[in-house]
């Protein structure tokens, strides 16, 4: 059995993936890296965490001896927004602590090393359209740079001492369950929360812009297969394209007025727009097909209604 440590666990992924292992490995055996003083009910209620500062090496080698960990899911990481504010700390964060991951995992012989990637690490000179596996990466952000960086140094730790580093270029990920942190994908989750508080929504994108999407459901599907996919038929490791659905803003509004139709939107682009502009429109994951078998379960209008149904429990409970 697994014993799993996912560092950054109370963020928008890695809260609903720890749940999610726990669910498969057992409560006992996946434990949540936090940087609060003591982290949300759910996580706190179903079993054990640690404070795991990922730039701190001596927290991090206390909680895999502490818990006996083999492998480390690492969820840390400034997203692209906030990474533009602050350049300086999504290198620290997102370079240096990674690696920090990786030097630990690779003294304490892990089984398993897992650091997602993302679309961030395409650049304007990218195709827009099925953007290939295989194609020049020339990010814009340094949220994006830090990513290539990371997915080389990933298959570097592969090649160099074959430890198992896998990781995934997640496009934008929409939840119900945990609000996005600072990436330029936001809109797509506040829509929804809009549409059911207020009616309408004043979009911080073009009606026009296009990206990849992915639902909850199936980035913790994504991810959990990849982890649990046969290390001898992956012919690469850090860096899989996984597409779901894509769909511009104007799209998403669209599916929205299906199920409210009185909802309104407005458009009025800031700086998260020529981040947005940067990336592909869709990415070609048939690599990640082939290799692992990754399928999506949702489209736009399957996402909508779930996410609607369950933002409306919320709202007539008074929780948002």
């Amino acid at each position: 059995m697994r014993k799993i440590l996912v560092i950054g666990s109370t963020g928008q992924i890695g809260s609903e993936l720890t749940v999610r292992l726990r669910e498969l490995y057992g409560n006992e055996n996946v434990v949540a890296g936090v940087l609060e003083d003591r982290p949300p009910e759910k996580l706190d209620g179903t079993g054990p965490w640690e404070r795991v500062d990922v730039l701190d090496r001596r927290e991090l080698i206390a909680s895999v001896k502490n818990h006996s960990i083999d492998t480390i899911v690492n969820m840390a990481a400034i997203l692209s927004a906030t990474g533009e504010k602050n350049p300086m700390l999504a290198w620290d964060v997102n370079m240096n602590g990674l690696i920090n991951v990786l030097e630990v995992a690779r003294e304490s012989k892990m089984k398993q090393v897992l650091v997602p990637s993302s679309i961030a690490v395409f650049g304007p000179s990218a195709p827009a359209r099925d953007t290939p596996q295989e194609t020049v990466l020339k990010p814009s952000t340094m949220y994006g740079v830090t990513k290539v960086a990371g997915e080389l140094l990933g298959d570097y730790y592969v090649k160099r001492y074959g430890l198992d580093v896998r990781g995934l270029r997640y496009p934008g990920i929409i939840s119900h369950v945990t609000m996005p942190g600072g990436g330029a994908t936001d809109y797509a989750v506040a829509i929804y929360y809009e549409a059911v508080k207020t009616g309408r929504y004043n979009c911080f994108v073009n009606e026009d812009t296009r990206l990849p999407m992915m639902y909850m459901p199936d980035c913790l599907k994504s991810t959990i297969e990849l982890m649990q996919a046969d290390f001898g038929r992956l012919r690469r490791h850090c860096d899989f394209n996984v597409g779901a659905m894509s769909f511009s803003a104007g799209e998403l509004a669209a599916s929205i007025k299906k199920y409210i139709p009185e909802f309104e939107i407005s458009y009025k682009p800031d700086s998260r727009q020529e981040i947005a502009d940067s990336w592909p429109d869709s990415v070609d994951d048939s690599e990640a097909r082939e290799q692992w078998g990754w399928k999506p379960d949702y489209d736009l209008d399957a996402m909508t209604r779930d996410m609607l149904r369950a933002i409306r429990e919320k709202h007539k409970k008074g929780l948002i």
